[in-house]
C-alpha cells in the first residue's frame, strides 16, 4: 500500500502574467541562498506565496514546492509528502523510505531525516525546497524535525518556509550562525512607488499620486488591502469619496472591500465565489458539481485574469486555489447568505470526490455536510486500506464526529472503531465498541431481520467479524495484563478460522505464545510463537516474520539458551538476506539482540560491532530501530567497560523512550539502573527503588517481576554488607530459594544461574563456605555448556575466591579459568577508567576512533553528522580529559590507556 499524494500540493504556482517586480526583495531572497534558511512570516494577504513564485520563476536552481495543509500534521504524512516534493526533482530521493513509513514498526523521524540528508550531501548541485502555510502545522514532532534537518542542512540545500506564525524552530542560533535570511510584514508592504506600479500596470487604474499615497497609508501597504481596494473601485465615479471613507484595521478592511466587491458581480459569479468557498482546491469538473452551473474552468481562468484573488497551482491551469484569507471571507458571506445550502454543497464535494477516487476529501466533506450515514458508508469501506498504512488516527477522529446511534447498528464500523482505538492507545473504551458489534451476531431475531435492521458495507469483513472481535479482545487483553482472557480469545479465534486463513491464525498463535511468555511457561511461549509466525510467513508478511525472530530469540536467552538464540537471530538475518534489499523490519533490532549476546560472552569488541551495525542500518536504511533496546545494551557494553555513569545515563535515556506494548516487560530498565546504583555503591537510591515498587522478601513470586525480585535480593545483600543486619541476610537466602525453585521449574536456566551466583555470594557473606561452593558448582554446571561469562564477571572481587576453591576440588578446570582471566582484564579495565577524572561519552570515543585515521576535521564531523563546531566541542571535552593538548597525543594517550 502506499499512502495517498495529492500532486497538486507539489505545484509551483505560477507567477501573473502582470506583476510588481519586487527587486529589493528578490534580491534578499538570492542572497538568503548562502544560507540555511529562508523565513518569510507575516500574516494572510501579504504575498508570502507569490513573492516566492515570482522569484523561482527567475531563479536559476531547480525547486521543489510543498504546499501544506491539515492533513499534514501527522509526522508520516508530512515525511511522504516532503520526500515527494523532492522527488520531483532529485531522482531515487527516497524510494526505500516512503516504502518503510507503511510497515507496522515505521523508522524514527530522524532515521528517515538521515537517509535524506546522506542522499543530499551525495548530490553534485545546489536545490531549493519550500514549505508554504507551515503555520498549518502544530505538531512539536515535525517542528522537532525539521531542527534536526537544519542542524545537519548539507550545503546542497537550502530551505524555505512561509508562513503567518513565527514556528518553534531554533532561529535565534541560526541567526547567530549568519545561517537564517528573514523577511517579515514590514519587508513584505508595498512601497508608495511599488503601490503606484500595482494600479497602473497590474489594476489598469489611473490614480493620482495623493490618491495612491492615501491607499498605501491606509492599508499600511498591505497588499491584500491594496487589491480590494483595486477591485472596490472599478467603474466607481466618486474615487476619492471612496477613499476618503476607506478606513480601519485588515479585518475591517476585508469585510468592507469583500462586501464591495461581490455587490458589483453578476449573480453567476457571485455564487460561484460563495459556494466554491468551501473547497480547499479549485478544479473546472469538481466545482461544476458543487455549483450545478457550468464551464467551471473558464471562469477559474476569467478570475486569474481578473486578479481575484486566486492562485494558479499548475501550468497547465487545472488547478487553483483562492487566496486563504479571501476564500475565509467568502465563507463567511456565505453562511450569512445561503446558509441552508452548505450541507448540499458539501454533500455534492463529497460525491464529487468518492467518484473521482480521493476517498479522504469524500469523507471529509460529508461530515461537514453532516451527512453521517454516507461518511460511515465511506469509512467502513475506506477502513481496510487505512488500516495498511497504520491512519487509526485519522479514522478514530472520523468516527467521534458521528453519532453513537449510527455506528451501534452498524457491525463492522464498531470493530473499526474499536481498532482505532487500540491505535490511538485508548484501550479502556475497546470493550464497549465490540459489545455493540457482537450484539448484532448475538442477536436471537431471524437472519432476515437482523439484515434489514443493520447496515453493512464491507461484507467479506462481516463475514471476519467473530473472529475480527476475538482477535482484538485477546490483543487488548494482552496489553491490560489479563492474561487468562488473552489465552481465551486468541484460543477462540483458532476455533473460528480455517486452517488456511495463515494470517488470523499466525497471529493468534502468536497471541497465545505471548501470553505463554507473561506467565513464564517459555517453552510453551517459544512453540506457539514459532508456529505463529510460521504462518505469518506463509501469509506472505515476511518483514513481520523476521521481527518475530526477536522474540523468539528473547525466549531463548531467558531460558538460558545462548546458542539457540543466536541461532534464531541468524535465521532472521538469512530470512531478510533472501528477500534482498530494502532491508526490513526487525534486522535492525536483530543485531542488537546478538549484541547483548556476545556481551554475555565477553566478546565486548563484536557487542559493539554489532550495535554500531544496527545503528548504521537504522540511519543509511530508515528501518526502524527501538531506541529503548538500543541504549540498554550500549548501557550493558560501557557497564562491562568500567564507565558505570556513561552507563546510567544511557540508562536514564531508555527509561524515557520505553513504551509499553504486547511484549512482557521482563527486565524493567529501572531494576537494571538499580544494579548499576549498586556498583556505585548508591545503596540508599536502591533501597528508595524497592520502597517505590512495593518489592519485599515476603511477594508473591511471578515470572514478570522474577528480574525485579532478584534485583532487590541484590539490593538487600548491598544493604547487609553495610549494616549488617543479621536477620536480613535470613531474609535474603529465603527469597532466593523461593526464586531459584520457581525459575527452576519454569526452565528459566538464565534467571536460576544468576540466583545461585547470589546464594553463593550470600552464604560467603556468613562464613558459610561449603553451602557457597555448593551452589557456585551448580551455577558453574548450568552456564558452562553455553558459555556464560559476563555473569560471573560482573560479580568483581568476591566471586573470585570462590571459583578459585571450586577449581581447587578438581571440577571445571577448563571453564574456571577462562572466567578468572576475564574478571582480571575486567579489573583493569576499570582502574583504566579510574586514571581518567571523568569518563569519556559515547560521541567522545566515537571522534577517537576516527582520529586515527586519514580524515580531515571537516570530514570527521560529516562522517559523524555533527557541525564543525559540534566537533569541537567534543574535541576541546575529550583533549581536557585525557588531558593533552593535540590530536596526535590524544591517540597515544587512548593507546595507552587501552581505550582502543
Amino acid at each position: 500500500m502506499n499512502r495517498p499524494i495529492l500532486m497538486t500540493k507539489l505545484y509551483i504556482p505560477v507567477p501573473q502574467s502582470r506583476v510588481v517586480l519586487r527587486s529589493r526583495l528578490i534580491e534578499q531572497l538570492d542572497k538568503g541562498l548562502d544560507r540555511k534558511l529562508t523565513l518569510i512570516t507575516a500574516s494572510a494577504g501579504y504575498g508570502k506565496t507569490r513573492l516566492i513564485s515570482e522569484w523561482i520563476a527567475g531563479c536559476d536552481l531547480p525547486v521543489a514546492w510543498l504546499s501544506l495543509d491539515e492533513g499534514d500534521n501527522e509526522v508520516a504524512s508530512f515525511l511522504t509528502h516532503v520526500i515527494a516534493a523532492l522527488s520531483t526533482i532529485i531522482e531515487d530521493i527516497g524510494g526505500e523510505v516512503v516504502g518503510t513509513l507503511e510497515s507496522q514498526q515505521p523508522p524514527s523521524t530522524k532515521s528517515i531525516l538521515r537517509i535524506l540528508i546522506n542522499k543530499i550531501s551525495a548530490l553534485t548541485y545546489k536545490f531549493v525546497l519550500v514549505l508554504d502555510d507551515f503555520h498549518v502545522l502544530s505538531n512539536k514532532r515535525i517542528d522537532d524535525a525539521l531542527a534536526f534537518l537544519l542542524e545537519y542542512l548539507p550545503r546542497q540545500m537550502h530551505l524555505v518556509i512561509a508562513t503567518r506564525e513565527h514556528p518553534q524552530l531554533p532561529l535565534s542560533r541560526l541567526r547567530a550562525l549568519g545561517d537564517l535570511t528573514e523577511l517579515r510584514a514590514a519587508d513584505l508592504r508595498f512601497t508608495t512607488s511599488e503601490a503606484a506600479e500595482f494600479f497602473s500596470q497590474v489594476m489598469d487604474m489611473a490614480l493620482s499620486t495623493d490618491e495612491i499615497t492615501a491607499l498605501e497609508r491606509r492599508t499600511e501597504g498591505w497588499v491584500a488591502g491594496l487589491q480590494l481596494a483595486a477591485l472596490s473601485m472599478q467603474g466607481l465615479e466618486d474615487i476619492p469619496g471612496f477613499i476618503r471613507v476607506f478606513s480601519g484595521d485588515n479585518r475591517f478592511i476585508v469585510d468592507y472591500l469583500v462586501e464591495e466587491v461581490l455587490r458589483r458581480q453578476p449573480e453567476h459569479i457571485r455564487n460561484f465565489l460563495l459556494q466554491t468557498s468551501i473547497l480547499e482546491r479549485l478544479y473546472g469538473p469538481l466545482c461544476d458539481a458543487v455549483t450545478g452551473q457550468e464551464d467551471g474552468s473558464l471562469r477559474l481562468e476569467a478570475l486569474e485574469r481578473g486578479n481575484f484573488f486566486v492562485v494558479r497551482l499548475d501550468d497547465k491551469r487545472l488547478w487553483y486555489r483562492y487566496h486563504h484569507l479571501f476564500a475565509q471571507v467568502l465563507y463567511t458571506h456565505l453562511k450569512a447568505d445561503q446558509s441552508d445550502r452548505i450541507a448540499e454543497l458539501h454533500w455534492r464535494a463529497s460525491v464529487w470526490y468518492e467518484q473521482n477516487g480521493s476517498v479522504t476529501d469524500a469523507i471529509r466533506h460529508a461530515l461537514a455536510a453532516n451527512d453521517f450515514a454516507r461518511a460511515a458508508n465511506l469509512i467502513e469501506v475506506a477502513w481496510p486500506a487505512m488500516r495498511k498504512l497504520r491512519q487509526g488516527l485519522a479514522i478514530l477522529g472520523w468516527l467521534k464526529m458521528l453519532p453513537d446511534e449510527l455506528i451501534r447498528c452498524r457491525p463492522v464500523l464498531s470493530v473499526e472503531y474499536a481498532w482505532a482505538l487500540m491505535a490511538g492507545g485508548e484501550f479502556v473504551a475497546v470493550e464497549e465498541r465490540l459489545r455493540d458489534a457482537e450484539r448484532w451476531l448475538e442477536s436471537t431475531k431471524d437472519i432476515h431481520t437482523r439484515m434489514a435492521e443493520m447496515i453493512i458495507m464491507d461484507h467479506e469483513e462481516f463475514h471476519h467479524l467473530p473472529a475480527t472481535i476475538a482477535g482484538y479482545r485477546a490483543a487488548r487483553s494482552q496489553v491490560m495484563g489479563d492474561i487468562p482472557a488473552a489465552i481465551q480469545y486468541a484460543q477462540r479465534v483458532l476455533d473460528l478460522v480455517p486452517e488456511g486463513d495463515h494470517l488470523r491464525r499466525g497471529a493468534a498463535l502468536a497471541l497465545l505464545g505471548l501470553a505463554a511468555w507473561t506467565s513464564g511457561d517459555l517453552e510453551k511461549a517459544y512453540r506457539m510463537f514459532d508456529e505463529g509466525m510460521a504462518g505469518v510467513l506463509l501469509a506472505g508478511n515476511i518483514s513481520d516474520a523476521i521481527a518475530g525472530t526477536i522474540t523468539l530469540a528473547d525466549i531463548r536467552m531467558a531460558q538460558g539458551r545462548m546458542r539457540q538464540s543466536m541461532y534464531a537471530y541468524e535465521r532472521g538475518l538469512l530470512l531478510s538476506a533472501e528477500n534482498g534489499e530494502p532491508i526490513l523490519r526487525g534486522t535492525v533490532e536483530i543485531h542488537m539482540g546478538i549484541s547483548v549476546l556476545y556481551c554475555e560472552y565477553n566478546d565486548l569488541h563484536a557487542a559493539e560491532y554489532h550495535l554500531l551495525r544496527s545503528k548504521e542500518l537504522s540511519e543509511t536504511t530508515g528501518c526502524s530501530q527501538n531506541s529503548y533496546r538500543w541504549h540498554t545494551a550500549m548501557a550493558q557494553i560501557l557497564e562491562a567497560k568500567g564507565d558505570l555513569n556513561g552507563a546510567l545515563s544511557l540508562l536514564l535515556m531508555a527509561e524515557r523512550l520505553y513504551r509499553s506494548d504486547f511484549f512482557p516487560n521482563v527486565r524493567p530498565v529501572s531494576a537494571v539502573k538499580t544494579r548499576v546504583w549498586i556498583k556505585q555503591g548508591k545503596v540508599d537510591d536502591a533501597l528508595d527503588w524497592a520502597r517505590e515498587h512495593a518489592l519485599s522478601v515476603e511477594d508473591d513470586l511471578s515470572y514478570l517481576r522474577e528480574f525485579e525480585h532478584i534485583t532487590l535480593a541484590r539490593v538487600l545483600l548491598a544493604q547487609y554488607k553495610r549494616d549488617r543486619m543479621a536477620r536480613s541476610i535470613i531474609e535474603i537466602l529465603g527469597l532466593l530459594e523461593r526464586l531459584f525453585h520457581a525459575a527452576e521449574k519454569g526452565g528459566r536456566t538464565k534467571s536460576a544461574t544468576e540466583i545461585l551466583i547470589l546464594q553463593a555470594l550470600a552464604h560467603h557473606i556468613q562464613g558459610a563456605i561449603p553451602a557457597a561452593l555448593v551452589s557456585l558448582d551448580r551455577a558453574l554446571t548450568l552456564a558452562r555448556s553455553e558459555g556464560y561469562v559476563r555473569i560471573f564477571v560482573e560479580e568483581g572481587e568476591p566471586i573470585v575466591t570462590l571459583l578459585k576453591a571450586v577449581l581447587g576440588q578438581g571440577v571445571h578446570i577448563n571453564y574456571i579459568p577462562q572466567l578468572l582471566n576475564a574478571i582480571v582484564k575486567a579489573k583493569s579495565n576499570e582502574t583504566v577508567k579510574q586514571v581518567l577524572n571523568e569518563p569519556l561519552s559515547v560521541r567522545e570515543l566515537e571522534v577517537l576512533q576516527l582520529f586515527r585515521s586519514e580524515l580531515s576535521g571537516p570530514e570527521i564531523a560529516r562522517e559523524l553528522h555533527v557541525s564543525l563546531n559540534t566537533l569541537r566541542s567534543h574535541t576541546k571535552n575529550m583533549y581536557s580529559k585525557l588531558e593533552v593538548n593535540n590530536r596526535r597525543a590524544a591517540v597515544r594517550r587512548a593507546e595507552e590507556l587501552e581505550l582502543f
